[in-house]
């Protein structure tokens, strides 16, 4: 459902920032993506999303190329970005119908969908509110609410646990999982090791650009030899350097 091939990006004066990645998420699947600072996470999510071009490699998203069908592709994709300051000058309500008109979403449906998530996060009361004037968590909420109406095949979404409350963190990884289980594709980076050890059901690990490790937990521990958490596999993997494929 989420395909990428081979893909790598280089910006001037540095080494690549995503050197020959491969991964694939299936229906069904939440799959984890985590790495150290720096090691080119966002930088996947953005080529993903079509907000940098690619200089090697192909992504697919529900089999629709994202250089070469950019707005079929972009149809079946919902994205939450990392840092939510968007759209600042419109009201809550404003940003969810510009994105119904943008996706074309029947107005009945959006509206109950609005209403179902709204509530869920508690942003009813919100919602005629300007964006400008909610707290962070508040902007990351109307986000994820905003990511969904189109009820995307494919769900990505960056550092999103990141100044939301427990509340919300609980309410989100249910969505997730609710999400996959209707046989979508769900990605999402955190550094959060023990919830991405919690939700996934796979995960990917990167440095500098490189794939070090992909696999289910149960694999990782297997080749570990060790029933150890995600955090010290992950501290050990990323601190030597070691591909345990």
């Amino acid at each position: 459902m989420l395909n990428i091939q081979g893909i790598t990006k280089h910006y001037d004066k540095m080494e690549n920032a995503v050197d020959n990645l491969t991964l694939r998420v299936l229906p069904g699947e939440i799959f984890g993506f985590l790495g150290p600072n720096g090691a080119g996470k966002s930088t996947t999510i953005k080529l993903i999303t079509g907000m940098h071009t690619l200089d090697s490699g192909t992504i697919t998203i529900n089999q629709f190329d994202i250089k070469l069908d950019t707005i079929k592709a972009k149809q079946n994709l919902g994205y939450v970005p990392d840092t939510p300051n968007f759209f600042l000058h419109l009201k809550g309500i404003e940003y969810l119908n510009f994105l119904k008109d943008v996706y074309a979403i029947p107005s009945e449906k959006c509206e109950q969908t609005i209403k179902t998530l709204a509530t869920k996060f508690n942003m009813l009361h919100a919602l005629d509110d300007f964006i400008q004037n909610y707290s962070h968590g508040m902007r990351k909420k109307i986000l994820i609410i905003g990511s969904l109406l189109h009820d995307p095949k494919v769900w990505v979404l960056d550092e999103p646990l990141n100044g939301l409350d427990p509340n919300a963190v609980f309410i989100l990884k249910e969505l997730m999982r609710e999400h996959a289980d209707k046989g979508n594709a769900v990605l999402f980076s955190t550094h959060m090791l023990e919830t991405a050890e919690n939700t996934c059901d796979k995960i990917v690990i990167i440095k500098h650009g490189v794939k070090i490790f992909d696999g289910v937990m149960q694999e990782v521990k297997h080749k570990m030899k060790s029933e150890v958490s995600l955090e010290k596999l992950f501290m050990e993997l990323t601190k030597n350097d070691k591909d345990i494929n």
